[in-house]
């Protein structure tokens, strides 16, 4: 098998995401735009260059190092026809398979491990300084998402944390303080507010550490994946069809979604309201079932 030196090119706001792998030998950032490495790019005269994003961005790259490249098949049309007809023409394909076909050509193969994901030591975070009725295991929420068709409702994510019986840690951005500030005063000492308070790989840390994970369609589902947990996932606007579902996580992990709407999936990505107002999608998801997962 051939031995390759990995290059791995990303905005700089996604370096801690890769930053501590150690299967990745250098790393190029950019602010916006692909002008501000290219020089550097050519430098190192690359023999392979793998697209996994098939987009503006990564095409002037290809174009500017003008070396044997491989693009990922983001099935647009296919995504298209779903969203727009409701005609499934997408393949039973998880999007890691779909990029592995863009590899295929320099003989890399699936390991079937799953992903992985790397924590520096430094980002590890101590159970021990968390409060003591969290200290010996917790659920863990993920309560955000980029898109609000994305994100479980707030009253929803009250009411299923008010019938656990077990120690919740509430996972997000700081765009999501105020909301787990309300969720907390609403369920009580059982909740411990994470939100804000650790950077990305401090709160991959406490995914890591979580005994199961409730979240949304959004990076630490994945993140979730990586660590082999049993996740329940919470399916609004997309669908798990898209290929972008939790990838060999957990055996007991579970999709929740609410099926046979006429309107979803309404986008492949997500809206800042629901085109229809009632978010069907979310709101008629069974709030038992999250709490039986439990």
């Amino acid at each position: 098998m051939p031995v390759f030196e990995v290059h791995y090119l990303t905005k700089k706001m996604y370096l801690p995401v890769v930053q501590a792998n150690p299967n990745i030998d250098k790393i190029y950032t950019i602010e916006n735009d692909v002008s501000e490495v290219i020089d550097a790019l050519k430098k190192e005269n690359y023999d392979f260059i793998v697209d996994l994003h098939h987009n503006l961005r990564s095409m002037q790259v290809k174009q500017g190092l003008g070396k044997p490249s491989k693009s990922v098949n983001k099935l647009n049309i296919e995504k298209w026809l779903l969203v727009n007809l409701k005609i499934n023409r997408l393949p039973h394909v998880h999007i890691v398979d779909r990029y592995f076909g863009a590899v295929k050509r320099i003989n890399v193969l699936n390991d079937g491990e799953g992903l992985e994901y790397f924590i520096p030591p430094i980002d590890e975070v101590n159970i021990s300084t968390l409060p003591a009725s969290h200290q010996s295991g917790y659920i863990g929420f993920v309560i955000g998402a980029k898109f609000f068709t994305k994100q479980f409702p707030e009253h929803k994510i009250i009411s299923v944390c008010k019938q656990i019986n077990s120690p919740i840690v509430l996972l997000g951005g700081k765009e999501d303080v105020e909301k787990a500030k309300r969720i907390e005063d609403a369920v009580g000492s059982k909740i411990y507010n994470a939100c804000g308070k650790y950077n990305l790989n401090q709160s991959a840390s406490l995914v890591k550490q979580a005994k199961k994970i409730i979240t949304n369609d959004t990076g630490l589902m994945h993140i979730a994946a990586a660590f082999k947990k049993d996740i329940i996932s919470l399916w609004g606007n997309t669908i798990p069809e898209f290929g972008m579902y939790p990838y060999k996580a957990g055996a007991n992990s579970h999709i929740m979604e609410v099926k046979n709407l006429s309107c979803r999936p309404c986008t492949k990505i997500g809206y800042k309201a629901c085109p229809k107002k009632h978010f069907k999608c979310m709101e008629e998801i069974n709030e038992q079932e999250i709490v039986k997962f439990v």
